[in-house]
């Protein structure tokens, strides 16, 4: 079975580089054409990997493992032959799906009810691994016609109703570990159909709810209308537990069109928060913009008119007491007296430079990956799509991410030119993948179906080497053969003394100022992701998404900015690492809340839930840390150039 979903990336890649010209002529934009069934034909379900889920009583997550359905100790009936695996893609394979058949027969339009599926004993081993998963909150993941099989849940703060994807596996408390522990074995399974144009003989699914019931049939022929005491898989029982498997299914027929099917699965939480922290991170956003804006016009306005005066005295050798004295301005005063060494190389050039070409590369891929989810090219019909289109994008642009720190490195006059180019597409994504790879081993260990197999990481490992690294290289002999960015005044051979700074403007307060405004812009819609995450929630809010990233980059570029104008007020020209790591810094407060996303919404138990957890995030948060500062430090790149170039230099 495992040589079928390892093999799936490869073929599921490939179908997407080949159908990517054709998603423009669609006529469903999402990308998932629909499928018509007549009267009686059979419809699939398939089963995704089982996942835990938020407790019902306090809201919180017990573990973060996943499970394969057909794992042997959850004992689950198989179809004849064993189950096959379906064709996924790259994206759905490393976002943990593992999709198979099942012995489920559905027959378009056709009631049935009390089907057996098949009869299991659980010995105690597999009877105590159940009920902890069952205490766990461990939710069961269908698929009939690509749609999730859900509950119908009401949200108590909008009183809205939705359907919730996944139904528990059974009923417990995780906070009660004195309650017993509810298995359910039967599942009514009700399904909307849509009739196409009022065709009777064109049906397509519309929906789909399950809802599970733990009946003990005691060894009698059940009858799934009657009431049976609930079914607790016993641990104490040598001879085991015997458990029979049914369910029913009942069809209702639904004027829900196909095209709008998803409307009931994609529920909006706590709107009235979303829009509030939007306008809320957006006024901050314009007045903090205003104010940076006239306080370094103002400023610079006034410095540059006393600098180019002071020029024009000297020039016309003036004597006695002139402007000098009267406007208190010294030609050895302010920003200007760092003329000489403002563009001197920083420390470690190479490795700034690499950061800013991987950083480039995430800007970009970030941007059109948001742009395409907004356009509405990302459905969760599609699963994996989001996760592939990254992967893929992020590949095609290796060449903007050589291309930028080449020529930055000879920007910078560094001479470790053949480092440059054999680092910059390695260095950081080797990092990424060997902690990816790290994280790897503790779900193979714990034969977790979120486990990336083996192959699916050699896919990964050829795309890098045969399509990313030689794009990089591409990009970088590109970037060296451009004309380097000149300084606009020359450095001097001997670099100034610095003088002693004030407090808030020292490395660590300064970078845990600037970097808490654009962590500040994104902070509530960052809650939404991770619970999108690790709460298995469907994350569709592109839209604020795309207005918070425009508020971040804003955000991140002017308190920067303002940042770097002060240290050179100050007289410390080493601006370069200061304003990459001072806007990097908002990554610092992105693993800080997941600290504490850690503590307040998750009792992970075990050490490699933990691990994970913890691995996971400051891996992403690793990422933003290279995104942010890169835009920290071009921004104020291109500001300190725009300063040294509106004033005369002798």
């Amino acid at each position: 079975m495992k040589t079928t979903t390892l093999a799936a990336p490869t073929t599921a890649l490939l179908t997407a580089l080949c159908a990517l010209p054709s998603f423009t002529s669609a006529f469903y934009l999402p990308g998932v054409a629909p499928t018509s069934y007549k009267p009686g034909a059979r419809v699939p379900l398939n089963v995704n990997s089982i996942k835990p889920l938020a407790s019902q009583q306090d809201a919180r997550l017990y573990s973060v493992m996943a499970y394969d359905y057909y794992t042997e100790k959850f004992g689950f009936c198989q179809p004849d032959g064993g189950p096959k695996y379906v064709a996924e893609s790259l994206g759905s394979i490393l976002f943990g799906d593992r999709i198979m058949s099942s012995p489920f027969e559905l027959n378009m339009a056709r009631n049935e009810s009390c089907k057996s599926l098949c009869e299991v004993t659980y010995d105690r081993p597999a009877a105590h691994f159940v009920n902890k998963r069952i205490m766990q909150g461990y939710a069961l993941n269908w698929l009939i016609d690509g749609l999730p099989a859900g509950q119908l849940t009401i949200e108590q703060m909008t009183d809205t109703t939705f359907y919730s994807p996944g139904f528990a596996i059974g009923q417990g408390s995780a906070t009660d570990p004195d309650s017993a522990a509810f298995f359910n074995n039967h599942y009514e399974i009700q399904i909307e159909y849509h009739e196409v144009n009022g065709d009777p003989e064109q049906l397509r699914v519309v929906g789909v709810i399950v809802q599970p019931w733990s009946k003990d049939y005691g060894g009698a022929e059940p009858r799934c209308q009657e009431d049976y005491p609930p079914l607790v898989l016993r641990e104490d029982d040598e001879k085991g537990t015997p458990v029979r498997f049914t369910y029913s299914v009942y069809w209702t027929r639904s004027e829900t069109a196909w095209a709008t099917r998803w409307d009931k699965y994609l529920h909006v939480y706590d709107p009235k928060i979303h829009w509030f922290s939007l306008i809320n991170s957006a006024v901050v956003v314009v007045f903090l913009t205003i104010t940076v804006s006239s306080v370094l016009f103002r400023a610079l306005k006034k410095d540059i008119a006393r600098y180019n005066r002071l020029d024009q005295i000297n020039l016309d050798d003036l004597s006695g007491t002139s402007a000098l004295d009267e406007d208190g301005v010294q030609e050895d005063s302010g920003w200007k007296l760092v003329h000489g060494d403002v563009f001197r190389a920083p420390s470690h050039p190479l490795l700034l430079s690499i950061f800013l070409g991987n950083g480039a590369q995430l800007f970009v891929m970030t941007g059109f990956t948001i742009c395409f989810a907004l356009l509405g090219f990302l459905s969760p019909s599609n699963r994996g799509s989001l996760g592939t289109l990254m992967i893929l994008l992020y590949t095609l642009l290796s060449f903007v991410g050589g291309y930028t720190s080449a020529r930055v490195y000879k920007s910078l006059g560094g001479e470790k030119w053949r480092l440059n180019i054999g680092l910059t597409p390695v260095l950081v994504p080797g990092i990424v993948f060997g902690t990816f790879f790290f994280l790897n081993l503790f779900l193979w260990a714990n034969q977790a179906a979120g486990a990336v197999p083996i192959t699916t990481m050699f896919v990964i490992v050829a795309i890098w080497f045969v399509i990313s690294v030689p794009l990089s290289l591409g990009g970088s002999w590109f970037g060296f053969r451009s004309r380097a960015i000149e300084p606009p005044v020359r450095t001097n051979q001997i670099p100034r003394q610095i003088p002693p700074t004030t407090t808030y403007l020292k490395p660590l307060p300064s970078m845990l100022l600037v970097g808490i405004l654009p962590f500040g812009a994104i902070f509530v819609e960052l809650y939404f992701i991770m619970s999108s995450i690790w709460f298995s929630k469907i994350y569709y809010m592109f839209g604020f998404l795309f207005l918070c990233y425009g508020l971040m980059i804003i955000t991140c570029a002017a308190v920067t900015v303002l940042m770097v104008y002060f240290l050179l007020c100050s007289e410390n020209y080493h601006w370069q690492w200061r304003s990459f790591l001072a806007a990097g810094m908002s990554a610092g407060y992105i693993f800080a809340n997941a600290l504490i996303y850690l503590v307040s919404k998750l009792s992970l138990g075990g050490l490699s839930g933990t691990v994970l957890y913890i691995g996971y995030s400051a891996l992403l948060s690793f990422l933003f840390f290279i995104l942010t500062g890169s835009i920290g430090f071009f921004a104020s790149w291109w500001f300190v150039q725009k300063i040294y170039k509106s004033i005369k230099i002798d």
